[in-house]
């Protein structure tokens, strides 16, 4: 990685966890590793950990290798007490192979792939793109784990057609994505040195027929396994050129997936931050929560969603009667982080000429009438409270009226009762393949989420709304 003696050492962190983090399954991979060196515990959703929580405990669970929550308990705490909770995603809009992938054309070795998400697609032509994701093995005793890869070098392409073909492709580029987006492999050629030898009779759960035989010997190489032994995966497409720091004085972040692995990877250095400082274990509270949750680009209906139970079930085991429940929603506060828009120097006129965040000017509260963001008067007050306690600055965005807006994890969280502020970092290009956001604002939000942590019940406690 390049060396960056007077950037940020946030933004610094920020590079090596988004170029470990292809995938979601290697997002949580890399924010558990985070969380326990900073003495965080491992709990399983099938064990009774409830009966076991001890006052100043650090804990979290995975769900699916693809979503996590992790949270710590104060001194003195007992059921009914609120939590204060970052919710992020860390999923991104990309390309996944199919599970049937096998494709050719004209000497070709192709991999048939579904896009991801809302994409701005075009930006995936001519990168150098390489395959990462998790994929289900044989181990030596015979038993069966979900190992994760990444594969390093690049392996796919997907070319455009020369200008010299395609008269206009300049002023107007359009294809189709099903039949003229599919990336190449290599030759047909490079398949015979990869021929996998088929004992026939193929099992049910055997994937071999499905994939060429080259793509599963890369994985089984990767894996250090025989490439019979691979039972199933799930693989996305990445570009493999590393975020970098950019800028006359590296005032930007150029990355894929900034939306939204920035927010996650300041949440959980929030977290892990403020467990390690002097703070902890004697502020009394709220319980504190991160929540990262996985397919929040098509909708978060899932088991590792925002609409999911994860939240849900924390709440009720933590605080299990019915009056407790209440008492618990009642004092909580969830802050949804998730990247905003930043008025754009060429397109300023798509902004609401009051509502144009900067990139590096503050952490972004994001409003909406019609509440495509859950953000209201009381979270929008305790939130500004919450960034003037480290002395931060906010923005404020609401898209024009001609315009639809987006939204994000923290309505449909709002519903379970919580009050809920919808924040976020500016950014450029959201959805392409390479996004741009500000080195400075990775401290800044982590700032928030952390004084969100260390003060939001004694915030909660002088202000009255009936």
């Amino acid at each position: 990685m390049m060396l960056y003696p007077t950037a940020p050492e946030a933004a610094k962190r920020f590079l090596t966890f988004i170029n470990a983090s292809p995938t979601p399954f290697h997002a949580v991979q890399n924010a558990a590793i985070r969380l326990e060196a900073a003495g965080f515990r491992k709990v399983s959703e099938t064990d009774d950990w409830e009966k076991n929580l001890q006052p100043k405990g650090k804990y979290y669970f995975t769900r699916n290798q693809s979503s996590l929550l992790a949270f710590t308990i104060p001194p003195n705490w007992k059921p009914g007490a609120g939590l204060s909770i970052v919710a992020t995603h860390v999923d991104s809009p990309n390309l996944r192979v199919r599970p049937v992938s096998k494709k050719s054309s004209v000497g070709y070795l192709q991999v048939g792939v579904e896009t991801y998400g809302g994409g701005i697609w075009h930006s995936w032509f001519d990168r150098d793109l390489s395959l990462a994701g998790r994929v289900v093995v044989t181990t030596q005793d015979g038993s069966f784990q979900s190992k994760l890869v990444k594969v390093d070098r690049p392996l796919l392409r997907i070319p455009t057609l020369a200008i010299h073909l395609e008269r206009g492709s300049d002023v107007s580029f359009k294809f189709n994505p099903e039949t003229e987006f599919t990336p190449v492999f290599g030759l047909i050629e490079s398949q015979l040195n990869a021929e996998i030898k088929n004992p026939g009779n193929s099992s049910a759960s055997s994937i071999q027929d499905n994939h060429h035989p080259a793509l599963l010997s890369v994985l089984a190489s990767e894996l250090s396994v025989a490439a019979e032994e691979i039972h199933d995966f799930e693989l996305h497409l990445y570009d493999t050129q590393p975020s970098v720091l950019g800028g006359i004085n590296n005032e930007f972040i150029f990355s894929p997936r900034l939306d939204n692995m920035f927010s996650s990877f300041c949440a959980v250095d929030a977290i892990a931050n403020y467990v390690e400082g002097s703070n902890f274990g004697v502020l009394e509270g709220n319980v504190n929560c991160i929540a990262l949750f996985n397919h929040e680009e098509i909708g978060s209906v899932s088991t590792t969603g925002a609409e999911s139970s994860l939240i849900p079930s924390l709440l009720q085991r933590l605080s299990p009667t019915p009056a407790l429940h209440s008492q618990s929603v009642a004092r909580s506060f969830l802050v949804s982080a998730d990247m905003g828009h930043a008025v754009h120097p060429n397109y300023t006129s798509k902004h609401e000429e009051n509502h144009r965040p900067l990139v590096n000017g503050g952490i972004v509260i994001k409003t909406n009438a019609k509440q495509k963001y859950a953000s209201d008067a009381i979270g929008t007050f305790l939130f500004k409270k919450l960034v003037e306690r480290k002395g931060g600055k906010v923005q404020e965005f609401e898209v024009r009226n001609d315009i639809p807006c987006g939204s994000t994890v923290g309505p449909m969280l709002s519903k379970i009762g919580l009050r809920t502020v919808d924040v976020g970092n500016a950014m450029l290009s959201m959805h392409s393949i390479r996004e741009t956001c500000g080195s400075q604002d990775a401290q800044y939000a982590i700032d928030a989420f952390t004084s969100l942590f260390e003060g939001f019940a004694e915030l909660d406690k002088a202000l009255s709304v009936e």
